[in-house]
């Protein structure tokens, strides 16, 4: 068999160098991939209500104090009392950026004793709901 021992081939040792070589640069750009990838999922939005003013809650004014707890700005659109419709008014803007808190008007209809869930709404639309009864 002349045919095979005219051919030359790698050393063994140059053969486990290169195939090292490219592992090393697979695991390197999946690496940044995945890590890329972490930390646009990351980015998380989260809205807590702190409180409710109960010494100000009148039959048509209650005031939440709501906290951004997520690690991304976030922007309260809308509310709405009871799955109805009502009036949100932020007490400046109504983007909170991470740690930020804030207080919220919220205008609807109450009546003394009756349970009340406040759901707000973000411009990603998200929904965060708060239950409290009316003083």
């Amino acid at each position: 068999m002349k045919l095979f021992k005219s051919k030359k081939a790698l050393s063994p040792v140059v053969a486990a160098i290169i195939l090292i070589a490219v592992t090393v640069a697979v695991s390197i750009a999946v690496a940044a991939w995945m890590g890329a990838l972490t930390f646009t999922f990351m980015k998380t939005e989260e809205v807590k209500v702190l409180s409710i003013n109960r010494s100000t809650w009148s039959n048509t004014t209650a005031t939440l104090t709501l906290k951004n707890s997520g690690t991304s700005d976030l922007t309260i659109e809308t509310v709405r009392v009871n799955d109805n419709d009502a009036t949100l008014t932020p007490v400046g803007s109504a983007t909170l950026a991470p740690g930020d808190e804030r207080n919220f008007t919220v205008d609807y209809t109450y009546v003394s004793g009756t349970k009340y869930e406040f759901a707000f709404y973000t411009a990603s639309g998200n929904r965060y709901p708060y239950t409290s009864t009316a003083p």
